[in-house]
């Protein structure tokens, strides 16, 4: 997709994660069809055990749980940190009224920032735990964790282009 505004950026980059996030669904289906054992072989205690396994949407519920929750919760992030939408704009509002509100609705944000990833980073834990134990739950992160670099990318964008138009800046002041 090409940018040619500033502007086109940010949904751009918005389009890559949730692009990515569905390439990710169909891999992750593969991955687990292909490469689920049905049995696990286990030496406890001398003992060998067979462990009989369930069937692969069981992985693949868990992973893609973890994908979907690691989407949204950079979404939300996104939404409770950018100047683009109303939470950032309501308190640089209240900053004019000032300190003792702005450190007041700051905190409420700071706290209600965090509902919506305990919430889904508790749900994707607790399906994942109930379909495989704590394999499923390293399923989870294992999902939240794989749309990482692109994530890092998207918040790495602004203070990267900040920094990079300021020193142009310096530069051209010094000549």
């Amino acid at each position: 997709m090409k940018v040619e505004t500033k502007p086109k950026i940010e949904s751009t980059l918005k389009v890559q994660l949730i692009g990515s996030t569905i390439v990710l669904l169909g891999i992750t289906y593969l991955v687990c069809i292909f490469s689920f054992p049905k049995k696990f072989y286990l030496d406890q205690g001398g003992q060998h055990v067979i462990t009989d396994l369930h069937e692969p949407w069981e992985p693949y519920v868990c992973s893609i749980l973890g994908l979907i929750s690691g989407m949204i919760i950079a979404a939300f992030t996104e939404y409770v940190t950018s100047h683009s939408y109303s939470p950032v704009r309501g308190l640089a509002a209240t900053c004019k009224a000032g300190p003792a509100s702005n450190v007041t609705l700051g905190l409420a944000l700071g706290y209600f920032s965090t509902l919506i990833p305990s919430i889904f980073i508790a749900v994707t834990a607790f399906v994942a735990n109930h379909l495989l134990g704590y394999y499923g739950v390293a399923l989870g992160a294992l999902g939240m964790l794989s749309n990482l670099p692109l994530s890092l990318a998207i918040d790495g964008y602004g203070p990267i282009s900040d920094n990079a138009g300021g020193i142009s800046e310096m530069a051209e002041m010094g000549e």
